[in-house]
This record gives structure tokens, C-alpha cells and sequence, in this order.
């Protein structure tokens, strides 16, 4: 890794924040989950010295606490996550922690850099919890209404697939690469 690139991932990583770890949490096998190469750079431990003391405590993880990725989850999890592409040519295959997989971490690693972040793990896994409640209230009130509005009027039911459209969360878009010229409008 360049010193530039390394230099600034420390330094985003040494301020600890809540928006930070909750921005490495990721969703597999419908679990919330952290990479053991974030997990890692959030306790301050190479992602080797993370997943030697996992092998020497193995007893403390069991499957729902941490599971490895298969090559299709790698590949996935490369790809759509800018900040892992280290991984990419990786011989191993990662691990995923649970929210109760990280936290056994921190007791696993013991330092106090472990600790102190552990903290912001918790709080960064309740902190997406909480919105995911707050999307499924809104998506029942909006079917609650729909069902009491429901054979009134037309145009109200249209209004509420709007909100519902301007509510979801946007699809990233991802722009093309080069030049694209657009031949039609010219004639």
C-alpha cells in the first residue's frame, strides 16, 4: 500500500466515531456484519494478529459469533467496497464478525485500543439497528394508511407509491468511464 494511502487510512482510523464503524458494517448471509480486515484496523492490530488470537480462542467464536467468506462473497465484497481492494489478490479468504463476534474480539485481543473501540463497534451495530427500525415503522404506517385509504381515491394511492419511491434508499449510480458522445441529438 502506498505510504499516502496508509497514512491517511491510520488517521481516519485513530479518530474513532460511531459513523465510521457503522460505514464498515455490511450485510452477509442477512447478518450485520465487519470484515476482519476493518475489524482489525479499528482495534489498532494487523489483521494477521486479529485472526492468530481467533485461531488460539477458537472456543470463544462460535459459527454465529464469525464465519469465513466463500470466494463469491470475496469477489463480491472486493468489488463493491472501494476500501478493501487490498483484499483482492489476498490467498485467504476473510473473515466476517457478528456484532457478538467483534465484541469477543476485543476481550480475545486485550489491549486497550481493543477496548476503547469496542465501544464504537456496539454503538455502531445499534446505531444501524435502529435505523432499520425506523424504515420498517415508516414502511407499516405507509401500509396502514394505504389499507384505510384504500378504495377512496386514485390519485392518493399514487402519492403514497411517490413517498414510498422518495423514501427508498438511492441506487448508486456508478458513472461510465470515458468519453460517451450522444451521435442522435445531432441530426
Amino acid at each position: 500500500m502506498p505510504k499516502a494511502s496508509r497514512a491517511l487510512r491510520t488517521a481516519d482510523i485513530r479518530q474513532p466515531s460511531v459513523d465510521r464503524a457503522a460505514a464498515r458494517i455490511l450485510v452477509l448471509r442477512d447478518q450485520r456484519v465487519l470484515i476482519d480486515a476493518d475489524l482489525a484496523a479499528l482495534y489498532g492490530v494487523s489483521t494477521k494478529a486479529l485472526n492468530q488470537a481467533v485461531k488460539r480462542n477458537r472456543k470463544r467464536f462460535p459459527a454465529d459469533f464469525i464465519f469465513q467468506l466463500t470466494r463469491t462473497e470475496h469477489r463480491e465484497v472486493v468489488t463493491k467496497r472501494d476500501h478493501l481492494r487490498m483484499l483482492r489478490f489476498s490467498p485467504a479468504l476473510p473473515r466476517a464478525f457478528t456484532e457478538h463476534g467483534a465484541i469477543m474480539a476485543a476481550t480475545v485481543l486485550n489491549s486497550p485500543r481493543a477496548v476503547e473501540m469496542s465501544v464504537f463497534v456496539v454503538r455502531a451495530f445499534l446505531y444501524l439497528r435502529n435505523e432499520l427500525g425506523r424504515h420498517k415503522m415508516m414502511a407499516s404506517k405507509l401500509n396502514e394508511l394505504e389499507r384505510r385509504v384504500g378504495r377512496h381515491d386514485r390519485a392518493i394511492s399514487e402519492l403514497l407509491t411517490a413517498i414510498r419511491q422518495l423514501s427508498a434508499l438511492p441506487a448508486h449510480r456508478r458513472r461510465g468511464i470515458g468519453f460517451t458522445a450522444n451521435l442522435d441529438d445531432q441530426e
